[in-house]
């Protein structure tokens, strides 16, 4: 039996530039982290004692004799990429699905990772991400960007490039005291919708929103300075998550609603510099950069809304449990 365990991204800057369309021509980049929020897979193959050969568990059972009858996609493609077969295969969250932390793309990771191990392999981190790259984007066809599944494999808060011959991760090196204050500057809070992000970015053309990418894309270097410069204003990267999420806005009719807007608003006339909603956009998570002695007047602005408290972490999806099957 396999467990492992693989985080959730925050995004900061740069996302809709790690889209294939438009990195493939101008290059991209985005500025992430993961933080201490799970996906749990477990792993294991099947005893020959049902009428059935492989069962699936999330947020339903399947139970199939065949594994082309496996309804989930991901979970059906990464079992005939890496010829796999009577498995029991479970997923739990310590977070919602379609939230806009990169859930999906965590699972695939960790789904991916759990089954090289039942298969005695180790797998590295790049080796990882690509492989959830091409389940999702090509096997799945799913709409969508790269850095979810490079973010999900590697951990950390990074610098992920994107150019026509691939990608790099480039940790963001901090003191760890400013890294801890740009922690505890954040805020999360669930605003309770969901929604799919493939169904975003495919109404979404990057053709139709180009230069707004191109200013999305000059912003993941300048918020890099902030954090990497002591003698910079941290403050700073908080305004410039305000000025990030007024260009996302312009990117599509989907990525904001009015609710979500009022909710913004209110973070930001109880004393946020700034903040944006995670993901394609639609619903889901919201980050607000909100100094000390203002988080408790956001926090009653935010009184109908659940306030998640988050650390980041650095290790990326990781192998908790490893017992070989006889």
């Amino acid at each position: 039996m396999i467990i492992t365990k693989t985080p959730f991204r925050m995004s900061f800057f740069g996302g809709g530039t790690d889209m294939e369309a438009y990195f493939k021509e101008r290059g991209g980049a985005v500025l992430s982290t993961t933080f201490d929020k799970y996906c749990y897979v477990t792993a294991r193959h099947l005893p020959p004692f049902f009428d059935y050969k492989s069962e699936v568990v999330y947020s339903k059972i399947e139970r199939v004799t065949d594994n082309n009858g496996i309804e989930h996609p991901a979970v059906r493609e990464a079992m005939k990429m890496l010829d796999m077969h009577s498995l029991r295969v479970t997923y739990e969250a310590d977070l919602p699905a379609r939230s806009g932390l990169g859930t999906s793309s965590s699972f695939a990771v960790g789904m991916l990772n759990a089954f090289h191990a039942l298969d005695g392999k180790y797998t590295d981190k790049r080796t990882l991400a690509e492989e959830a790259i091409y389940l999702e984007r090509v096997l799945c066809n799913e709409s969508g960007g790269w850095q979810d599944q490079i973010a999900a494999a590697y951990g950390g808060l990074n610098r992920i490039e994107f150019n026509a011959n691939g990608f790099n991760v480039t940790p963001v090196i901090i003191p760890n005291e400013r890294k801890e204050s740009l922690n505890n500057n954040l805020m999360m809070f669930f605003t309770g919708f969901t929604r799919f992000s493939a169904e975003i970015q495919k109404e979404n053309k990057v053709s139709d929103k180009q230069r707004q990418l191109d200013e999305i894309f000059t912003l993941v270097g300048e918020a890099e300075k902030v954090l990497v410069n002591k003698n910079s204003d941290l403050n700073e990267f908080g305004r410039l998550l305000d000025f990030t999420w007024s260009i996302k806005r312009g990117t599509g009719k989907k990525v904001s609603t009015e609710d979500i807007d009022r909710i913004y608003e209110s973070g930001i006339k109880a004393g946020a510099l700034g903040g944006k909603l995670l993901g394609a956009g639609g619903g889901g998570f919201m980050v607000f950069y909100v100094e000390p002695d203002k988080q408790e007047n956001v926090k009653k602005a935010m009184n109908k809304l659940l306030h998640i408290p988050f650390k980041f972490e650095n290790n990326g999806s990781q192998v908790i449990y490893f017992a070989p099957e006889v």
